[in-house]
């Protein structure tokens, strides 16, 4: 298992690694940063690890400022001097939330849980793929409200979705865009993961929209629509390799 630490006390990060040799030999910790700035820079060039042991007030600021510019999709478990940040960290990733300072007792009950959630995410992973490409119902029409009526919006008629002002919208191939009250996270549950890919954090586009990719710096590539889009829609550099592989197929 590889894992990474962020945490900007010297002792306090030599300290979790000692207790995680202990608690857990198999653990491999890739890194430890102490800022978001470096933080961030690794999360966009590196593949994502296992498990992010996180404090909340890094060098430069709040780790919270991580989740608002990337996505972070592991586990991840908060060390923390402070209490108020329960509910926000179970709003991320967050899967425990560690008081400082750090007990082996606390560690080891906090990485059971990681392996648990682990077990359960194989095991449900394992039943879908049993179960089959042809058994999963993903929907194929929205109903959207407009003005006294429902209009029923066939999945293949949208290009992409993303999240303007806090708020998820839908945009059409005619440019028609209608505002959800969902999560692009509930939206990519809901919609055939073969025709949508989620970019990043903002958007989630079609494949048949897609009309080329663009080479950007840092080795991120600019995903190119057939329709207008509000933004640049880029994919980091540890996702290049999942949405070629998406894309063709």
């Amino acid at each position: 298992m590889k894992a990474l630490i962020l945490e900007d006390e010297v002792l306090a990060a030599k300290a979790l690694q000692k207790l995680l040799g202990e608690v857990s030999p198999e653990t491999e910790v890739l890194a430890v940063f102490e800022t978001i700035e470096e933080s961030l820079e690794w999360f966009e060039n590196n593949e994502m690890p296992d498990l992010v042991f996180m404090d909340i007030h890094l060098a430069d600021g709040s780790a919270f400022n991580i989740f608002e510019k990337f996505e972070i999709t592991c586990p991840v478990i908060f060390t923390t001097a402070y209490d108020e940040y329960a509910l926000d960290a179970f709003q991320v990733n967050g899967i425990d939330y560690l008081l400082k300072p750090i007990n082996k007792k606390d560690l080891k009950r906090a990485m059971e849980k990681y392996k648990m959630l682990t077990i359960s995410r194989n095991q449900l992973e394992k039943f879908l793929t049993q179960m089959g490409p042809e058994r999963k119902k993903y929907k194929k029409y929205f109903l959207m409200p407009e003005r006294d009526k429902l209009i029923p919006l066939s999945i293949s008629n949208i290009s992409y979705f993303y999240i303007d002002t806090k708020s998820v919208k839908m945009v059409t191939y005619d440019h028609k865009n209608y505002f959800m009250n969902v999560t692009l996270d509930e939206l990519m549950a809901q919609i055939d993961p073969g025709l949508f890919f989620r970019a990043n954090r903002q958007f989630i586009v079609a494949h048949d929209a897609i009309k080329d990719i663009s080479i950007w710096f840092g080795n991120k590539i600019a995903i190119n629509l057939n329709v207008d889009v509000p933004e640049k829609i880029i994919v980091s550099k540890a996702r290049v390799s999942e949405f070629k592989n998406w894309f063709v197929g």
